[in-house]
């Protein structure tokens, strides 16, 4: 197994869908649930999450070829996205390219007042959103045959493994889980996001534009 991109793959998935950071969202969504249907919920946000991240992994590729684009383009567009929502986690303001804007938000807090919230808002765009899309698109087009692949599919794996347990805890690690430390871990998922689309940058603009490698 690749371990490089293994753990390449964990430190971008890991921030861009961080349970920690979703956490606050999913228990104000599911404030008016009963501790059972709270679980629940988690659990289909989870699986919701899994089943979106497997059509993009599978037919990602497929979608760039069928309008032309190629994966430099998408890695200059995709490191443009994520580093605007690392600036975003940087400052503590979000990013309305992940989030949403003002209006989305809105309508999703009226959307689950009286719906299910676990595919929409939680699952679409809160945790697989542009950002997690544009992730899962370049990282499995840098994997290098079955080692490569296992590699990234592991990585996505743990994260999704780790989302569902946060969620399903909800309600005890939100009671334990301070404002800081949530504070904290936005500011340093943020700097591994905006690592992360540098290096997407980088390596887009150097195919690209061969002479700015020298």
């Amino acid at each position: 197994m690749d371990l490089t991109l293994l753990v390449k793959a964990l430190g971008a998935f890991f921030a861009i869908m961080n349970p920690f950071v979703n956490l606050p969202i999913f228990l104000s969504l599911t404030a008016g649930q009963e501790p059972s249907q709270q679980r629940r919920t988690a659990w289909r946000t989870t699986l919701s999450s899994a089943l979106m991240c497997a059509v993009v992994a599978v037919s990602g590729s497929a979608l760039l070829r069928f309008f032309g684009i190629s994966i430099d383009d998408f890695r200059v567009a995709g490191g443009l996205v994520l580093l605007t929502i690392a600036l975003g986690m940087l400052s503590g303001h979000g990013s309305s390219a992940h989030e949403g804007s003002k209006t989305e938000k809105t309508h999703a807090v009226e959307h689950a007042a009286a719906n299910d919230v676990a595919f929409y808002p939680m699952a679409f765009p809160m945790i697989v959103g542009p950002g997690t899309i544009t992730t899962i698109i370049v990282l499995f087009s840098q994997a290098d045959g079955v080692e490569g692949f296992a590699a990234v599919v592991l990585a996505l794996v743990l994260v999704l493994g780790a989302l569902g347990i946060v969620l399903h805890f909800s309600a005890t690690i939100g009671r334990h889980m301070s404002l800081t430390l949530r504070t904290i871990m936005t500011r340093l998922m943020g700097m591994i996001l905006a690592a992360i689309a540098v290096g997407m940058l980088a390596a887009g603009l150097t195919r690209l534009l061969p002479g700015l490698a020298g």
